[in-house]
């Protein structure tokens, strides 16, 4: 395998097949916490009704996990905002203070998808926030602390289909309602694996050298596209700026269940659980169909962030840079 992450060797952690017989399609993307002395996962299910649910899955040792016996009881927006909810994916879950602050896609099968934020303290009982940006809108991560008194977020506003360009943008906000300050943050790289678009991952952690991102980057290839994960590290006071940032993916669809799938050749994360000992984990979706661990030492992460990825061509045994 040449990606830098290491994945468990029990991967997928979980399929379809860790839910009730027939409920549902696939199991993708889940947002990721350390609550309570468990590892939860916050999973979108595709269900059987054409419909994206979320299911919460615990573990006591963050490999293996147990679905609840009953989905998500997720909270319905008021009828006087004006959109009807489909749908819900991609979850990414920021702590503040005893909060829970989740930002989702926000699914109506006639306008669109748009960012939906809801918070709990339990994750038993949720409540709605805001649906807090105009449709054509996703991949929202909130940072854990406040940039400037403000609360700051990345998002990706994109138009046209899915093999649009898009970049990651930051966007402000005093009470998580409202939101200004839009400005570009991280732009795809032509030439590179993130050439087309690319999209927030996990909420950013706060590290000696910066805020830890770890994103999506996307790359056409002769018959679709193909999803990896990338590393970036930006300047605490102006995350717009950037410090460092890997050159390759750091997790690259290589395995059968991230090569083929209801989506092929997808490794997608919206978490990473940085651990005491200074383990990065991260649960990511694979093909759109399961759920897959890979875990990487965050010093090393950082390292290769500033220095250039060193890999062996084997045919030539040549090391290039």
């Amino acid at each position: 395998m040449n990606s830098l992450m290491q994945r468990y060797e029990g991967n997928p952690i979980l399929t379809v097949d860790d839910l009730p017989q027939g409920i549902a399609y696939y199991i993708l993307n889940p947002g990721a916490v350390k609550f309570r002395g468990e590892y939860l996962l916050l999973v979108d299910v595709f269900h059987r009704e054409n419909s994206i649910i979320f299911w919460i899955a615990r573990s006591k040792d963050g490999y293996h996990f147990k679905f609840d016996p009953k989905p998500v009881n997720w909270p319905k927006a008021p009828e006087s905002e004006g959109w009807e909810e489909f749908g819900v994916y991609d979850p990414r879950i920021t702590r503040i203070g005893d909060e829970y602050i989740i930002m989702y896609g926000s699914h109506n099968m006639n306008l669109g998808t748009r960012i939906g934020i809801v918070k709990t303290r339990d994750f038993e009982h949720f409540e709605h926030v805001a649906f807090a940006s105009e449709a054509n809108n996703r991949n929202a991560a909130l940072f854990p602390e406040k940039i400037n008194g403000l609360y700051c977020r990345f998002e990706r506003p994109f138009s046209g289909g899915e093999t649009s360009p898009c970049d990651m943008w930051l966007s402000f906000s005093k009470d998580l309602v409202y939101w200004g300050g839009h400005r570009p943050s991280l732009q795809a790289r032509r030439c590179n694996n993130d050439s087309l678009k690319i999209g927030a991952g996990a909420p950013p952690i706060r590290i000696p050298e910066g805020w830890l991102e770890i994103y999506h980057g996307v790359t056409g290839t002769c018959d679709g596209t193909t999803y990896s994960l990338f590393a970036v590290i930006l300047d605490y006071k102006e995350p717009w700026k950037v410090i460092a940032r890997i050159k390759y993916p750091i997790l690259f669809p290589e395995t059968k269940y991230e090569r083929y799938g209801r989506v092929s050749n997808v490794v997608f994360t919206c978490n990473a659980i940085l651990e005491d000992d200074g383990m990065l984990k991260v649960y990511y979706g694979a093909s759109d169909t399961c759920i897959g661990l890979a875990e990487i030492p965050l010093k090393t992460l950082v390292k290769e962030c500033f220095e250039p990825y060193k890999f062996t061509y084997a045919l030539v045994g040549k090391t290039i840079y």
